[in-house]
């Protein structure tokens, strides 16, 4: 496994992923957006999940325009969506590629930046379900498929405040906590198995919608950009970590 000061300035050879199927979560905006982009320019095949289909064609236009491959559009609310939901998903998977060599989960909500003792339980719940139990049920849903690649990267997203606890970020934070220990379990689970390796990825403070609402008041040009740390995204998704598996990664140098 490379370094923290690696990892961050990992430089992908091109062509990293030709002919590597990817499906990223939350691909419309941000992050996921940005992941969507870069895993395109090394030549995947991208299958763009999100819940507005708008932003999604916006991506899709995108990556047509910049020479990539024509990505596939699934649209999905992790709010709503059911077991047979994330079942039908891996159907269209499997039958359209027969296997899927990567898979980003970076879709997810914020919820209330508010004291536990006066935590909404609605909110709590609806966090809990889109950061955490969607995130469950669409891996396990996929996982067949995922064991069909001879080297596949799942990409869980964590968080610092998912590391040490910090005061008022409720379900979120716990989620992320939740996330960290399901990746630990599950890598464990799966290490010498087969070809599937389970990580996840601390974004670290980047200038996103979500992270404008947690800090209305941040200038977000003093903060990385969704594009400033997607060498750890290439890296973690791409075979320079086949041997990595379990790991919270850092997409930025601690502060």
């Amino acid at each position: 496994m490379l370094s923290a000061q690696q990892i961050i300035n990992y430089q992908a050879q091109d062509n990293l992923l030709k002919n590597r199927i990817i499906l990223v979560t939350g691909a419309g905006d941000g992050i996921g957006k940005a992941a969507a982009m870069a895993f395109a320019e090394a030549g995947a095949e991208l299958v763009l999940a999100g819940r507005t289909v708008a932003k999604l064609e916006q991506v899709y236009d995108q990556i047509i325009a910049a020479g990539g491959v024509e990505p596939c559009i699934y649209p999905i609310d992790l709010e709503g969506a059911t077991k047979q939901d994330y079942k039908q998903l891996a159907i269209s998977c499997d039958q359209q590629f027969g296997r899927l060599d990567g898979l980003l989960l970076n879709a997810g909500i914020l919820g209330q930046r508010t004291p536990l003792s006066s935590y909404r339980q609605d909110v709590w719940d609806k966090v809990l379900k889109v950061n955490l139990s969607a995130q469950f049920q669409m891996t396990q849903a996929l996982m067949p498929i995922l064991e069909k690649s001879d080297s596949s990267s799942v990409i869980f997203t964590s968080s610092g405040v998912g590391r040490v606890g910090r005061a008022f970020w409720g379900a979120y934070a716990v989620s992320k906590f939740a996330i960290e220990g399901l990746v630990q379990t599950w890598a464990a689970e799966l290490e010498g198995l087969n070809s599937v390796r389970i990580n996840c990825i601390n974004p670290g403070a980047t200038g996103t919608q979500m992270r404008a609402q947690a800090f209305p008041a941040e200038n977000p040009n003093s903060i990385a950009s969704p594009e400033d740390i997607m060498p750890a995204y290439l890296y973690l998704i791409g075979p320079d970590s086949q041997s990595v598996n379990g790991k919270s990664i850092d997409a930025q140098l601690k502060q």
